[in-house]
């Protein structure tokens, strides 16, 4: 999906937040894919779920993806290709694993040196799987399962936290908030959706949180597609939990917050981990009292960058809409490709795999240091952050060097 003509016309004046690419004049130039020869444009494809349950974000996944290749185009293209330009060709992948893997091998039939995606885990393991068995580099945008990097892959790369990562810095930094404010936290209940990202992230929170001395109970898995979520709640609370943890997404994060809102149980506050709901801004709009107070540990966008913020500005003037965090995912991962090219100085994708292998990026997210690989695939400093609604607005709270405003624990909900 290209950008409309608007929207282009927009991101081509956005220079401020262009990519500062080095320059390698000089070096030998290779074709695209296994071929050789000059090359005078790149295709990167983007595969994410631009129809479907997931739309919204698949769909602003898209349009950063093609943000991040107008921006190195309007630069003057990859310096060291003598100023080869960057193509998008996107897919939708409908959210499904066996539609990603048919749009993957598709994508590389007709020649992308590269690949982005994909939102959800399981259509991601199977681009994987197809990168890996074409040579293509495949750098994951959002995807969390730990499993997908655990396959001895080489082609495959993800710029966000795993699930793990996720789940253990969470309890770590509920931990650190609970001390910083003088309050003690003994029992958390846990509701997290019942799949292999839900499972991974719990699992690795519950074991941090033992080692800190909390205590997880009970922990209960339920259906994101469930059309009620009172009955779990209720079971997540039977032990008189101080917190209450939950991991899932928007539709169910929301339906959880309207049951605790019924239930209106004596918590010092609810705290998202790795939710894809208690971060977005809509959620101050559905959610009983507008979700006041509730926190939650899940990558961000930097919001003391400067950079990070000419590009989340940026983009919601030219598409009408704030940033979300996956869409800056997206543009990083974009980016690091468009940086293995440029110190690479070749498009071939063995080249271009070994060059976003050893490539250092700033990104837009926040992290702890740059986008650096370690021999996985994993994003080693990738990390995430706490943000809290106050007053209608989701702020970054902790930790106090990417924070904006002050936590409040505790955070009864109402």
């Amino acid at each position: 999906m290209n950008a409309t003509p608007k929207k282009a016309a927009f991101i081509a004046t956005i220079g401020v937040a262009a990519l500062a690419l080095s320059s390698c004049a000089g070096a030998a130039v290779t074709g695209g894919g296994s071929g050789g020869g000059d090359v005078e444009e790149i295709v990167i494809g983007a595969l994410h779920p631009l129809s479907g349950a997931n739309a919204v974000d698949g769909q602003q996944m898209s349009y950063a993806a093609q943000m991040a290749v107008d921006e190195v185009n309007d630069a003057g293209g990859i310096a060291c290709l003598d100023g080869a330009t960057l193509k998008l060709e996107a897919a939708d992948t409908k959210g499904e694993p066996e539609t990603g893997q048919s749009e993957a091998t598709r994508l590389i039939q007709e020649g992308a040196a590269a690949l982005v995606g994909s939102f959800q885990s399981g259509t991601s393991a199977n681009i994987a799987a197809v990168a890996e068995r074409n040579g293509v580099p495949f750098v994951m945008d959002v995807s969390a399962l730990d499993s997908i990097l655990q396959q001895d892959y080489t082609y495959s790369f993800r710029i966000q936290p795993s699930g793990g990562m996720m789940g253990e810095r969470g309890a770590t930094f509920l931990d650190e908030i609970v001390k910083e404010a003088g309050a003690e936290v003994d029992t958390i209940g846990y509701l997290y959706e019942q799949g292999n990202y839900g499972a991974s992230v719990y699992e690795a929170f519950a074991a941090e949180a033992a080692e800190l001395g909390m205590n997880v109970t009970p922990a209960i898995s339920y259906d994101p597609a469930s059309s009620d979520l009172s009955t779990q709640v209720q079971q997540a609370l039977a032990e008189g939990a101080d917190v209450l943890a939950v991991s899932g997404y928007y539709r169910d994060g929301l339906l959880i917050s309207q049951a605790i809102s019924s239930i209106a149980p004596d918590l010092q506050a609810v705290f998202g981990v790795a939710n894809g709901g208690y971060d977005q801004q809509q959620f101050t709009v559905d959610a009983p009292n507008g979700g006041e107070g509730y926190l939650n540990a899940n990558y961000q966008i930097d919001v003391t960058n400067e950079r990070s913020m000419a590009v989340a500005d940026a983009f919601e003037e030219g598409f009408g809409e704030p940033m979300r965090t996956s869409a800056a995912l997206t543009y990083d991962a974009v980016s690091v490709i468009a940086e293995g090219l440029e110190q690479g100085c070749s498009a071939d994708t063995v080249e271009l795999r070994d060059a976003i292998a050893a490539t250092e990026y700033e990104p837009i997210v926040v992290n702890d240091g740059p986008v650096k690989f370690d021999k996985t695939g994993q994003n080693e400093n990738a990390t995430v952050s706490v943000v809290q609604v106050q007053g209608g607005k989701i702020l970054t709270v902790y930790p106090t060097d990417v924070a904006e405003a002050d936590f409040v624990f505790p955070a009864p909900v109402k």
